[in-house]
C-alpha cells in the first residue's frame, strides 16, 4: 500500500465542504490523543477525489482518482479491492504450484506430486492440441449410444459424478430441520445461460441469438453434422426448462425450498420419471430414507419435459453440456470459442487470462486445501490470527449489547437471539483439519482424466457424508479465497486467510480503518445469522421460527423500506438493483457496519481516538469501509450480476449503507441538502 500522504488530503477532509467533513456542518473534532509513532491511518489517500464531498458520495470521494485513472485489466470483467487481492494471491500461488511442478524429489502420491503434475498437465498446450477432442471420445460415445429416454436418469446421475450440468442435481448438506444429520437436496439446474430470465425476457433476445450461434459452433467443432438444427433444439429445450424453474428471489426462501420427500414418494412429486434408477445410480439409495426437494413444481415440470422431448434432442443437449463443462481443458479451438461467448459476449472481457492463471485456478479447483496448506505456511503470520480473534470478540460483544437495546424485538425473542449468538462458531485463517486427497490419482499427461477423477473424488466425499456424524471442522472455502461466509446450518462465520490482508485488514494501521473494513466484514457475516433468511434458523442450525408475530411484523416493515431503497439504485441506465434478491446481503451490510462501529467504540475503552492524517477515528472507520468496495465493472458483467448476484454493486454497498448509519452523519456533519442525507424516519436501523 502506498503510504505517501497527499497534502490535499488534510485540506479536503477538514477545510471545506468539498471534503469529508464539510466546514460549518461538521462537528468540531474533540481533543484527541496523539497518534503513536509509526502508526498509519490505513486510508489510501492517493485515490481520494477532493472535488467530491463525502456527504454527497462517500464512494466517489474515497475512490474517485482510482476510478478515473484505473483501466479494468483486459482479462477481467471487473477490478477493485477484492479482485486485486485475489490477483496478488494468484501470483503467490503460482510460485507455490510451479515450485511443486519443478520438485523432482516429490514422492509419488504426495500432495506436492499431485499439485505439480496437475499443473503440468494443464500447461502442456502442445499435448492438448495434438489430442483435440480425443479425451472426451469415450463419454461422447456413451451419449451417442443412448437408445431410450428411460436411460435419462442414469445419464444425469453419471453427469453429476463428472461435474457436468444436467436438468437437476443434488447436493449434500445438513438437514435444515435436523442439523445433526446430512441429507441430499435435489434442485433445479440445466441451463447454459446464467439465469432463467435470459431465456424468457424480450430484452435478452440478442444474447440468446449469440448463445445459439455459440452452441452451434461448439457442436460443429465436435464433428456434429447437424449442429445448426441441434443447437436450435437445445435452445428450445433449455427455454422449456427455464419456464419451469423458480426465480432467484423464490429460491431465497428456506421454508418454501424445504420439502421433505420419502424416496418412494418422489414419483408423486414428478410422475412418470424413473427416480429409483436415479437414486440407485447416484448412490443415494440405501444411505437415506428421504431427500429434500428444493423446487417440487420444477421437478414435476421437468418430468413432463423429459417425456415430450425427443431422444435425439436429449442426446444433443448432453453432448453440448459435456463439451461446455470441459471446453477449458481441450484444444485451442474449443478454449477460444468458449471464451468468445462466456468471456466476451456475456461479461465484456476482451482478453483471456494468461495460461498460468487458468492453470492455478484448475489446480485450486481440484486440490484447493492442499495448495492452501502450503499458502498459509508462507503467507499467514500467527499474530494476524490473534488480532482477528480480538476483533471478532469485540464484534460479538457489540452484538450482545445491541440485541438487548433493540426497539423492534420482543423480550422473549431477544433471549433466543442471545442464545443463538452465544452458539456462533468462528473459524479464522485455515481449517484445524486438512482435507485428505489420497483418493485422487493425478497424471502429468492426462488433464481431462485429472479433472474427471477430481470431480469423482469430490462427489464420493460428499456422498459418503450421508449417515455419518456432522464434520464441524470442514470449511466451505479454501484459505486462499478472498471472501468470507456464514453457514446457517453450522451457525458459523468463516474468514479465510487471504481476506485478512489490506485493505480489509492492515496489520500496520490504526484500528479504526480495520474496524471499518474487516470489522464490517465480520459484522456482515454475523448479521447473516439474523437477516431475513438466517433468522429462520436457530442457534443449533435448525429451521425453526423462534420469533414472535410482532417481531416478524416489525422486521418486515424495516426490510420493506430497505428493499425500496435499493430498488431505486441504478448502476446502468435503465437497469436497477433488485432489492428483493439482494435483501439478505443489504441487511448484512447495514447491520454489519452498525455493529462494527459499536465494536470500534468498545475497542477504545473510553479513550479518544488519535487524529491521523487529519482524520478522526470515526472518519477513518467509514473511509475503511468505503475503500473496501472500490470497484469498476464492465457493463455486460454488471447486467449479468443484476440478474444473478444477491449482492448489490460496490458503489451502493458503500453509499447505500452509510446513509442509514447515524455514526456517519456525526462523523461528517451530514445535513439536509447533502446527497447522502436521509431524514431520520427514512433510515433503516436494525442493530
Amino acid at each position: 500500500m502506498n503510504r505517501y500522504l497527499l497534502s490535499a488530503l488534510t485540506l479536503s477532509l477538514l477545510a471545506g465542504v468539498s471534503g469529508m467533513a464539510g466546514a460549518a456542518d461538521a462537528k468540531k473534532p474533540v481533543a484527541a490523543a496523539a497518534a503513536p509513532a509509526g502508526l498509519v491511518s490505513g486510508v489510501e489517500v492517493q485515490y481520494i477525489d477532493p472535488a467530491v464531498r463525502a456527504q454527497d458520495d462517500l464512494f466517489q470521494h474515497l475512490n474517485g482518482k482510482w476510478l478515473s485513472e484505473t483501466v479494468i485489466p483486459a482479462d477481467k470483467s471487473s477490478w477493485g479491492s477484492f479482485a486485486k487481492l485475489a490477483d496478488d494471491t494468484q501470483t503467490q500461488l503460482r510460485a507455490i504450484i510451479e515450485g511443486a511442478a519443478a520438485d523432482k524429489n516429490a514422492a509419488a502420491g504426495s500432495n506436492t506430486q499431485k499439485i505439480g503434475d496437475f499443473y503440468t498437465s494443464f500447461m502442456d498446450e502442445a499435448r492438448l492440441e495434438s489430442l483435440g477432442l480425443t479425451p472426451l471420445n469415450a463419454e461422447l460415445a456413451k451419449i451417442a449410444a443412448l437408445q431410450d429416454k428411460k436411460e435419462l436418469p442414469s445419464v444425469i446421475a453419471h453427469f453429476s459424478k463428472l461435474g457436468v450440468t444436467s436438468p437437476y442435481d443434488f447436493g449434500i448438506h445438513q438437514d435444515a430441520k435436523d442439523s445433526t444429520k446430512y441429507v441430499a437436496d435435489i434442485g433445479q439446474s440445466g441451463l447454459g445461460l446464467p439465469d432463467r430470465d435470459y431465456y424468457l425476457e424480450e430484452g435478452k433476445a440478442d444474447t440468446r441469438a449469440k448463445y445459439l450461434a455459440h452452441v452451434e459452433k461448439m457442436l460443429s467443432l465436435a464433428g456434429d453434422k447437424n449442429a445448426a438444427a441441434n443447437a436450435k433444439a437445445i435452445l428450445a429445450l433449455e427455454t422449456e426448462i427455464a419456464k419451469a424453474q423458480w426465480s432467484n428471489v423464490q429460491n431465497r426462501d428456506p421454508i418454501k425450498t424445504y420439502n421433505k420427500v420419502e424416496l418412494g414418494k418422489l414419483a408423486e412429486v414428478a410422475p412418470g420419471y424413473d427416480w429409483a434408477t436415479y437414486l440407485k445410480d447416484t448412490g443415494i439409495a440405501g444411505k437415506v430414507s428421504y431427500v429434500i426437494v428444493s423446487q417440487p413444481s420444477y421437478l414435476k415440470g421437468f418430468a413432463e419435459i423429459a417425456n415430450k422431448t425427443p431422444l435425439e434432442t436429449w442426446k444433443a443437449y448432453f453432448q453440448w453440456h459435456l463439451l461446455h463443462a470441459n471446453a477449458s481443458y481441450l484444444s485451442k479451438a474449443f478454449v477460444d470459442e468458449n471464451f468468445a461467448f462466456y468471456g466476451t459476449t456475456l461479461t465484456g472481457v476482451t482478453e483471456m487470462r494468461p495460461r498460468w492463471k487458468r492453470g492455478v485456478s484448475a489446480v485450486e479447483g481440484a486440490l484447493g486445501e492442499a495448495v492452501g496448506q502450503l499458502y498459509v505456511e508462507q503467507y499467514f503470520p500467527a499474530d494476524r490470527k490473534v488480532r482477528m480473534e480480538e476483533l471478532v470478540g469485540n464484534l460479538m460483544k457489540a452484538y450482545k449489547q445491541s440485541i438487548d437495546k433493540l426497539d423492534w424485538m420482543s423480550p422473549a425473542t431477544k433471549k433466543q437471539a442471545q442464545i443463538k449468538l452465544a452458539k456462533f462458531t468462528t473459524k479464522i485463517g485455515y481449517p484445524n483439519k486438512w482435507r485428505d486427497y489420497s483418493a485422487l490419482t493425478v497424471s502429468k499427461d492426462d488433464l481431462i482424466g485429472n479433472i474427471q477423477r477430481s470431480h469423482l473424488v469430490s462427489y464420493n466425499r460428499e456422498l459418503n457424508k450421508l449417515g455419518q456424524p456432522i464434520d464441524r471442522d470442514e470449511w466451505g472455502m479454501t484459505p486462499q479465497t478472498v471472501n468470507a461466509y456464514y453457514n446457517p446450518e453450522m451457525n458459523e462465520i468463516v474468514f479465510p486467510a487471504s481476506i485478512l490482508q489490506a485493505p480489509f485488514f492492515d496489520a500496520k494501521a490504526d484500528d479504526a480503518v480495520n474496524y471499518g473494513a474487516i470489522g464490517a466484514v465480520i459484522g456482515h457475516e454475523i448479521s447473516h445469522g439474523f437477516d431475513d433468511q438466517g433468522a429462520q434458523y436457530d442457534g443449533d442450525g435448525n429451521l425453526r421460527d423462534w420469533w414472535s408475530k410482532s417481531d416478524h411484523k416489525n422486521f418486515a416493515a424495516k426490510t420493506k423500506q430497505l428493499v425500496a431503497q435499493y430498488n431505486s439504485f441504478s448502476p446502468v441506465p435503465g437497469h436497477h438493483v433488485n432489492g428483493e434478491l439482494t435483501l439478505g446481503e443489504n441487511i448484512a451490510d447495514n447491520s454489519g457496519l452498525a455493529i462494527a462501529y459499536k465494536a470500534y467504540k468498545l475497542s477504545l475503552n473510553g479513550k479518544k481516538a488519535p487524529v491521523i492524517d487529519g482524520l478522526t477515528g470515526e472518519q477513518r472507520f467509514y473511509a475503511g469501509f468505503a475503500q473496501v468496495w472500490r470497484m469498476k465493472m464492465r457493463e455486460a458483467q454488471q447486467l449479468v450480476l443484476l440478474k444473478t448476484d444477491p449482492h448489490s454493486p460496490g458503489q451502493f454497498r458503500a453509499n447505500g449503507t452509510v446513509r442509514n448509519q447515524p455514526g456517519f452523519y456525526d462523523a461528517f456533519g451530514v445535513k439536509p441538502g447533502d446527497k447522502l442525507y436521509l431524514p431520520p424516519k427514512d433510515r433503516v436501523i436494525m442493530w
